[in-house]
């Protein structure tokens, strides 16, 4: 089966991308290095092309109400023009996805969910959708930029009329951008500042262009190798790594954007269970004691070399120039500064578990 382009790959190409298979799309792994694009968002601006990433869009008069009732978030306690993260969770409490829902209204709700589950979501969704609300994917017709970095929001502000001053973080607005209706939000992946850009398919080379000719030398193109590691150091979760169906939000630690005490979601009487009675396992984060990184999938063992848990996403840090990564672990041994094994190869390695995130802004 041939892979999906974004409306961006011929931009991408002509910006020396090299492309891989991703969630099936073709899509720029990296462009300068990873060491150089980390370091372009970490200091200045980067520019990634999401066009992969999947919209959908609920409208009718209950369209708050049923969309409550399928996340771990609560939309009855943000303002309209605001945004949440949220996982959508299944009734054991194993996690579908992990989204960000904006509330334009208690009539109007917009979803962003992750490429690979694009279709698994919008199904999930109009199957569970109750009340007076209808869910349309849209994933189609838009096009995604994010505009991430300490020069982004100068950057972006230079090609719009719109104030973005008022626009904090997880709230967002509609204007034009060089000439292109965008949805603004300020939001992302990375641990930065900045704002992702909703725009129409036709308008998305235009403003790639835009950007760049506005930057002044600030802007990098930025490949899904820096994602990964700017991410990662910024303890944001990766579906199908991090979290995925057999994981629940509260062992992964996101217990911040699961509301207990809301009305009912699904996956809440599963979750409120699993919290009397104590959790078992947790994701922790840890950096290697050496210089030997840990990779997805790499064994937790204890000191016979039995498995006790899973490496679920390690790298190198290009900022901290040291080897970290996340893993579930047995509660009792979760606790900051104490010592894991992580077998790499035939060797147990030592890791030390620490406060995440890793990079703090």
């Amino acid at each position: 089966m041939s892979l999906l382009r974004t409306p961006l790959y011929e931009k991408v190409k002509a910006a020396n991308g090299r492309f891989v298979s991703f969630g099936g799309w073709e899509m720029a792994v990296q462009f300068a290095g990873i060491q150089a694009e980390h370091d372009a968002v970490r200091n200045a601006a980067g520019l990634f092309d999401v066009s992969h990433m999947g919209e959908i869009e609920i409208k009718g008069p209950e369209a708050l109400a049923a969309v409550n009732r399928l996340i771990t978030n609560d939309l009855e306690r943000i303002a309209d023009g605001q945004a949440v993260y949220t996982c959508m969770c299944q009734p054991d409490g194993g996690i579908v996805d992990d989204l960000v829902v904006y509330r334009y209204s208690t009539q109007h709700i917009f979803i962003c969910c992750n490429a690979a589950n694009r279709e698994k979501d919008f199904a999930w969704i109009a199957e569970h959708l109750t009340g007076d609300a209808k869910a349309v994917d849209r994933s189609n017709e838009f096009a995604q930029l994010a505009v991430q970095g300490p020069a982004a929001p100068a950057l972006v502000q230079r090609l719009t009329k719109t104030d973005l001053t008022p626009i904090k973080r997880y709230w967002f607005t509609e204007g034009q951008v060089a000439g292109v209706p965008t949805i603004i939000s300020r939001t992302g992946y990375t641990g930065e500042d900045g704002f992702e850009l909703y725009l129409p398919l036709d308008g998305a080379a235009q403003v790639w262009d835009a950007l760049f000719a506005a930057a002044e030398g600030q802007l990098s193109p930025i490949g899904l190798g820096a994602r990964d590691t700017l991410r990662l150091e910024a303890r944001m979760a990766l579906y199908g790594n991090d979290i995925d169906s057999t994981t629940t939000p509260l062992e992964a630690g996101l217990g911040w954007v699961t509301k207990l005490d809301k009305k009912a979601f699904i996956g809440l009487e599963a979750l409120q269970a699993q919290k009397a009675a104590g959790l078992k396992r947790k994701l922790v984060g840890f950096k290697m004691n050496g210089r030997l990184p840990a990779r997805h999938g790499y064994p937790v063992v204890d000191a016979a070399g039995a498995a006790i848990g899973t490496v679920t996403s390690g790298s190198f840090s290009p900022t901290l120039k040291e080897c970290i990564g996340l893993a579930y672990v047995p509660v009792g041994q979760d606790a900051i500064g104490s010592e894991i094994r992580i077998q790499i190869r035939d060797r147990a390695e030592a890791a030390t578990i620490v406060k995440t995130p890793f990079l703090q802004r």
